[in-house]
């Protein structure tokens, strides 16, 4: 038998002291793990349910339904149409770009469209939902259920997308919607959340953008409860929004399409509006778009050639540009000498197709001239000649005067994009903006609508219907918000 180890007294008591010390050790130890694991399992037993919770319940947010449009006699000129998008949740996903190149091999995804979903999850929150494709077909909602192991964080989801049916016959009145821009945000939205919910839409021109508050509606709230791979399991809660406002415009819709047909593809614009309350019946440009392209997104070719286009079709030329009246400006003229009692109507002045001032001659349209002309016949024939006789003897300040009693150089208040102010030129104008001294001639060729005069086909309208009705008309486009009349005479 092997013989022991034998300690003397001193190292037996050594050891003994060791082992009291490694023991206490042990037991304060295990006496602490105790504690703690009390703590865990009853006291902070709620709180740690509650994180658990976090982690598997995510919490999104409800576009609500966009308020439609409508023409006088209610026929739908902007609708919602039920759709399905494919979306991808950040912290369900794992590797985006994995999980992108997985989506490409069933759906087509282009480079930009990929990387325009990169670049939205990265500057979103990671339990926002970012749309990576919108309007999809069944085939395609199959194949990605077909496949969803191995698209984590991926959700096909219902939603609504802009429609609208009437195509080119009121995109320069309604315009369209698209994404959330930058621009947008700075436009005092930044605190809004339904702006922050990647790829939501809003008006970016025409009516959709001037009501965009009216139309957008507020948000719902949705608590979904969430699986590892991201998959909503089932939906806890449900708070649905408040739908935006509907508006009814007071154009009607067989005059536009039917004026929008007669103008054709021709660089033209037109404005019906009634005399008696200033409604706008029918305004159209040519030539149009399709404003569905941008809703949908419109390719950089489309885009390009439309903005390419000498013919410029993505502008309202009835509202946005500005043109020499001419001949339709010679009331103007003729009413403020009538005012002025410079003229009466029966004055005659000779036309011999030409007029001499200051060693210069301005021209009549007929060479060989008009002969005599009362303000009746000269309105009639269109003379010139009588129109810079009235003109040196009214002046351009009473010139300028009357043209803004009846509409002129006013940039009136209807909701559609850019709308130009025009110009009634007068010696102040001239001297601010050209640094030149106002001329005779400039009064001469401001009595017939050239020179510096420029007008809207809107605010000819207007003019039209100041002088037939007798009466400060304003143009009015807007009918009525959810069934309540409105007027944009603000």
């Amino acid at each position: 038998m092997a013989d022991r180890i034998q300690l003397n007294p001193k190292s037996n008591a050594k050891l003994s002291r060791r082992g009291l010390i490694i023991g206490g050790l042990q037991t304060a130890f295990i006496a602490g793990l105790a504690v703690r694991m009390r703590k865990l399992q009853v006291e902070d037993a709620s709180e740690y349910r509650l994180l658990a919770d976090e982690n598997r319940i995510n919490i999104r947010l409800i576009a609500p339904a966009r308020g439609e449009i409508y023409d006088r006699n209610g026929k739908v000129i902007a609708r919602n149409e039920q759709s399905f998008r494919i979306t991808i949740v950040k912290e369900d996903a794992g590797d985006i770009e994995q999980t992108l190149y997985s989506l490409s091999n069933l759906i087509k995804i282009s480079q930009n469209n990929a990387k325009r979903v990169i670049e939205e999850i990265e500057r979103s929150a990671p339990f926002l939902p970012v749309t990576v494709k919108d309007r999809l077909s069944f085939e395609e909602i199959a194949r990605i259920a077909a496949n969803s192991p191995i698209l984590p964080g991926v959700s096909v989801e219902q939603g609504l997308s802009r429609v609208y049916p009437l195509i080119e016959s009121y995109a320069h009145v309604v315009g369209y919607v698209g994404p959330v821009s930058d621009t947008d945000l700075k436009d005092g939205n930044e605190s809004n959340p339904l702006l922050k919910i990647p790829r939501f839409q809003v008006g970016k021109v025409g009516i959709e953008r001037q009501f965009e508050d009216v139309l957008r509606g507020s948000a719902g709230v949705m608590k979904v409860e969430v699986n590892a791979l991201g998959r909503v399991m089932r939906n806890l809660d449900r708070k649905e929004g408040k739908p935006g406002n509907n508006i009814q415009l007071t154009v009607d819709t067989e005059l536009q399409a039917y004026i929008q047909a007669r103008l054709g593809s021709e660089s033209a614009s037109a404005v019906v509006m009634n005399c008696k309350n200033g409604e706008i019946l029918a305004i159209a440009s040519s030539p149009s778009y399709d404003p569905n392209k941008f809703v949908k997104g419109i390719s950089y070719s489309d885009f390009n050639e439309l903005r390419d286009n000498e013919l410029r079709p993505l502008a309202s030329k009835t509202v946005q540009d500005a043109y020499p009246p001419g001949s339709t400006f010679k009331i103007v003229t003729a009413l403020a000498a009538l005012e002025a009692n410079i003229i009466s109507p029966k004055d005659n002045f000779s036309c011999d197709g030409k007029m001499e001032i200051s060693n210069r001659f301005f021209h009549c349209w007929k060479k060989d001239g008009h002969g005599e002309m009362d303000l009746a016949k000269s309105l009639s024939e269109s003379c010139d000649v009588y129109f810079y006789e009235i003109a040196l003897k009214v002046g351009i300040e009473r010139i300028n005067e009357m043209a803004t009693q009846l509409g002129l150089g006013i940039q009136h208040d209807v909701p559609m994009s850019a709308i130009t102010k025009g110009l009634v030129p007068n010696r102040e104008w001239k001297l601010k903006n050209r640094e030149q001294d106002w001329l005779v001639g400039d009064t001469v060729n401001a009595s017939i609508g050239q020179g510096y005069v420029l007008s809207s086909p809107l605010q000819l309208a207007v003019m039209t219907a100041r002088l037939a009705s007798g009466k400060i008309i304003k143009p009015i486009l807007t009918k009525s918000i959810n069934g309540q009349n409105f007027h944009n005479d603000k």
